[in-house]
């Protein structure tokens, strides 16, 4: 099992704070903001505002088989502890306080920080002045991770996160809205579909890629039956790639409903640009 080294556990009260995880892991976005303002969960049903130089990383990790999301959890626990953190609140899901509790935090949207509703865990932190939060969730294959780490003042932390790849796609560079257009319940695909050449001409010039694709809807029906037309939407793009040749082991699916709009559910036009896939490599 290889796992990415813990570093940065300084005993300043501005440390940064890396993370270990068990398996291969890559950094999907990381934004540093100073000075600004958060909220960080400190109890059940219990949230503080904090103020200082804030950043923000998330990670996509390849953990081995059978791994679940308190076993990413637990070494990052102890490596709080053995770096002199206390640990201010730890919950899981339902504890946390399930949908309300995850959309009250200020995440990354999918696919950079995908959030399992149903499977998802949260730790608070404190070392002296600077804070930490920590969301872990997962997908069927992979794990997600996000800290977000507040320092006292206005001097962003020194954060050293892994690298992005230098150049590339802008597929490789963050979630890429495709041109489709999916009317109201619907998740069928016409076989014309130039909006997509893009993304099979950027996987057809390599084996090697793959890419993430994300269903999303707008806000009319229930949640959980929009978040399996999401993903049937995702799927459609998935079996159009295939029809053009693309081996279908080279694209993952995922479906999150109108959980992650891009505009207003207010009005038609709003609406439309909420009916959507997302592409991102993998």
């Amino acid at each position: 099992m290889r796992a990415l080294v813990l570093l940065a556990l300084m005993a300043t009260p501005a440390a940064a704070f890396t993370p270990p995880v068990p398996g291969p892991a890559e950094v999907t976005r990381t934004e540093i903001l100073s000075p600004d303002s958060t909220t960080l969960p400190i109890g059940p049903q219990t949230v503080e505002g904090r103020e200082g130089a804030i950043t923000r990383t998330a990670w996509r990790i390849t953990p081995p088989d059978g791994f679940t999301t308190l076993s990413l959890v637990q070494p990052i626990r102890a490596a709080l502890t053995e770096g002199g953190w206390t640990l201010v609140y730890d919950c899981e899901t339902d504890g946390c306080g399930g949908f309300d509790f995850r959309f009250g935090l200020d995440l990354f949207p999918e696919p950079e920080m995908h959030v399992d509703l149903g499977d998802f865990r949260w730790l608070t932190a404190r070392k002296e002045a600077a804070w930490l939060g920590i969301m872990v969730s997962r997908s069927p294959e992979r794990g997600f991770l996000q800290v977000t780490e507040i320092a006292p003042g206005g001097a962003p932390l020194p954060t050293t996160p892994a690298p992005m790849p230098d150049g590339g796609s802008e597929f490789e560079e963050g979630s890429v809205p495709l041109d489709v257009a999916f009317p109201t319940g619907g998740g069928a695909l016409a076989p014309d579909q130039p909006g997509l050449a893009p993304l099979r001409d950027w996987l057809d010039a390599d084996a090697a890629r793959g890419v993430i694709l994300v269903g999303h809807t707008d806000s009319s029906g229930g949640r959980e039956a929009n978040i399996a037309l999401s993903r049937q939407r995702a799927a459609a793009v998935r079996d159009w790639l295939v029809a053009q040749g693309i081996a279908a082991d080279r694209i993952d699916v995922e479906g999150v409903g109108p959980l992650a709009p891009r505009a207003t559910n207010r009005t038609e036009e709003g609406r439309t640009l909420n009916r959507r896939v997302e592409a991102m490599a993998r």
